[in-house]
């Protein structure tokens, strides 16, 4: 009796240790290929920005490698956020680090707490979406401000033409905020914190990059950058230096 009791509870003890070898190799598996998948910088920019889509972050990661492998610098906002949240992340790639966490404003044509429309049309006062280039800093009517060279044609193009800069604004704070449930809106450039424009601008001038994102089913499935074609990418570099 006791060899037949001593042998049902071995046999039982193994069908439950069995039962929690089975059931942990799914959790595994659903898990692991998924971060194995990703590639190098979407999973740095991941790390470095937590509270960031990692959707966002990995697009915005796409187009960075299709654009420029070397950038040294990307700022990557996420217009799918309200204006009463940080939506703006500044890595620094080279050291790997995040440099900003901030409040972005949107252009006043694009919506209020929440940006829904964007345009590439002069004095629509609406965001651009896409990638950028950054050029050079000047002092103009909003103080410090950094012009932005829009690589997507048809998407951000006209920004240079549209005066579409990176500066600082008042209605950009969390006071503003407290007291309309939202930020103060541009005429349809990014702006930021009044505080922080320096060493922002100064952390992107030059030949670095920002990308804006809003889940727009058509600039998501044409953008060039996103689904790289890098004979379009060359063209459109020798186009825009010419």
């Amino acid at each position: 009796m006791r060899s037949t009791l001593a042998a049902w509870l071995l046999f039982a003890s193994s069908l439950i240790a069995s039962a929690c070898t089975f059931a942990g190799t799914p959790i595994a598996q659903a898990h692991t290929p998924g971060m194995m998948n990703v590639d190098p910088l979407t999973r740095t920019l991941t790390r470095l920005a937590p509270n960031a889509n990692r959707e966002v972050l990995s697009l915005a990661a796409n187009a960075l490698s299709c654009a420029d492998p070397d950038a040294e610098r990307l700022a990557v906002i996420d217009y799918s956020l309200p204006s009463s949240e940080p939506r703006l992340w500044v890595f620094d790639l080279r050291r790997k680090k995040l440099l900003f966490e901030e409040f972005v404003s949107h252009g006043r044509g694009s919506g209020d707490a929440l940006a829904s429309r964007f345009s590439n049309t002069p004095e629509s006062h609406q965001s651009s979406l896409g990638l950028f280039r950054t050029m050079n800093t000047y002092y103009g009517r909003n103080g410090y401000s950094l012009r932005l060279e829009g690589l997507e044609p048809g998407v951000n193009h006209l920004a240079f033409d549209r005066a579409i800069v990176l500066h600082g604004a008042d209605y950009v704070s969390e006071s503003f905020i407290e007291q309309t449930g939202r930020l103060g809106r541009s005429l349809g450039c990014p702006a930021v914190r009044q505080e922080i424009t320096y060493p922002l601008i100064d952390s992107l001038k030059e030949e670095q990059y920002l990308f804006a994102y809003y889940p727009d089913p058509e600039w998501l499935a044409s953008s060039t950058y996103l689904d790289c074609n890098r004979d379009r990418v060359r063209q459109l570099a020798m186009q825009s230096h010419d």
